[in-house]
């Protein structure tokens, strides 16, 4: 994915997370998100192993349906791979506590998953995300960006993304 950068009444805006790039630190609280148990996440537990990185609407989760069923196919070790779907909350009509519950369900199913939720798109602010649709990033073990793509996946998404993942992991 290259970065765009557009120049607005003296203002540079650049937009999503670049092949290379590290993401910058975050953190998702109370204020702003957090896990699913209520705790605070860090971005910086995306280290040490390889992580496919989920930013989505929950309106547009068919844009990432495939991907997430061939990832709950997957038996990687936890210790080596897992997937983090972070839902962002203030995208979608459907009230926070209906969609935490059928998430919880889902959890059980998808192994090595873990769900975060923003509140309040503050990782579309900081990380210049797309806003309104599934973005999808597979970093390796050092943090560092090696797929993106923001919107609808195809049967060749899901093969480079699980390319990526063999080859790193």
């Amino acid at each position: 994915m290259k970065k765009i950068i557009l120049f607005l009444g003296g203002t540079f805006f650049c937009y999503a997370l670049s092949l290379g790039e590290i993401p910058s630190n975050i953190v998702l609280d109370k204020s702003n998100g957090g896990t699913s148990e209520g705790k605070v996440w860090h971005s910086n537990s995306l280290k040490g192993k390889v992580h496919t990185l989920i930013y989505m609407d929950p309106d547009k989760r068919e844009d990432s349906k495939l991907l997430l069923d061939a990832l709950a196919k997957l038996n990687y070790p936890e210790r080596v791979y897992s997937t983090v779907a972070i839902i962002n909350l203030a995208a979608t009509w459907m009230p926070n506590a209906i969609l935490k519950s059928k998430l919880k369900s889902k959890q059980k199913e998808l192994k090595n998953m873990e769900y975060i939720f923003d509140k309040t798109k503050f990782l579309i602010k900081k990380w210049h995300l797309k806003d309104d649709a599934s973005n999808v990033f597979v970093l390796n073990k050092k943090s560092k960006v090696i797929y993106a793509k923001s919107g609808k996946l195809d049967s060749k998404d899901i093969i480079n993304i699980l390319n990526k993942i063999n080859e790193t992991k």
